[in-house]
């Protein structure tokens, strides 16, 4: 159950992220619902509390409440059992310096075991980039890729792959999505074998992410009902009373346990 619940949980914080693994930087506080739409299975929602420094996530699953708090500047989250006063702790993930508010000086920063070099400066549909290159070692083998992140945006807008893949961002045009002002992209995926997949993506420049993706196969993701607001630390602190977790127990039995 817990590696379900990470699961979730880490797919739907997906929606924090820019529109490809560059970095991106975030200055604005606010609250906003989540949702994920997968085919022939019930939408999953969940509450989201964003703030400079961590995320707070609530939802339930069978019938149990669970919280999820990231913090991405300390590489560390916090899964809350809030019924059982019991808590999961992970550390050692990767560091987003950029989170509160600067943009990450290379799309390597906070990423073990890459390396990045630039490449120089590009246009591409007439949007300035930043050419780098990423190598990653697996096992004693180097790959390597190219990454062309928007010089305004902090994301990439194409890239390719150590397989030969190639992923291309192409922008569409501005509209109003739930009320607020976004830009439409469109995500294009080519497999090596010269397959394309395609999907849509809607990014809001006041927050500085996508809030809403169309993926192939009817699978949705979108923030809805976003509020901007400073938001509370007592949101982001660990309640008092929890008991720490082994990442190694099994949350179900525990609980049964508890309740008896």
């Amino acid at each position: 159950m817990i590696r379900q619940l990470k699961i979730i949980v880490t797919s739907i914080l997906l929606l924090l992220v820019s529109l490809s693994s560059s970095a991106f930087e975030l200055n604005v506080e606010f609250s906003a619902d989540a949702v994920q739409v997968s085919p022939g299975q019930p939408p999953l929602t969940s509450k989201m509390y964003v703030s400079k420094f961590a995320v707070r996530t609530e939802m339930n699953q069978h019938g149990n409440r669970i919280v999820d708090i990231a913090y991405p500047e300390k590489g560390k989250r916090l899964l809350l059992y809030p019924e059982q006063k019991m808590y999961l702790e992970q550390t050692g993930l990767a560091v987003s310096s950029s989170w509160a508010g600067k943009a990450s000086k290379t799309p390597c920063e906070g990423i073990k075991n890459i390396r990045c070099k630039k490449l120089g400066k590009e246009k591409i549909n007439k949007l300035k980039v930043d050419k780098w290159q990423i190598e990653r070692t697996v096992n004693g083998k180097v790959f390597k890729s190219l990454h062309w992140i928007d010089s305004k945006r902090h994301f990439a807008i194409k890239e390719m792959f150590p397989d030969g893949g190639m992923l291309e961002l192409e922008l569409i045009g501005k509209e109003t999505l739930n009320g607020r002002k976004v830009e439409q992209w469109v995500s294009r995926y080519t497999h090596p074998s010269g397959r394309n997949r395609l999907s849509r993506q809607w990014y809001d420049p006041q927050l500085k992410m996508v809030i809403k993706e169309e993926l192939p196969g009817g699978f949705l993701r979108e923030l809805t009902n976003i509020k901007v607001s400073k938001q509370s630390n007592n949101l982001f602190k660990l309640p008092k009373g929890y008991r720490k977790l082994d990442g190694k127990m099994n949350v179900l039995n525990t609980s049964t346990r508890i309740k008896r």
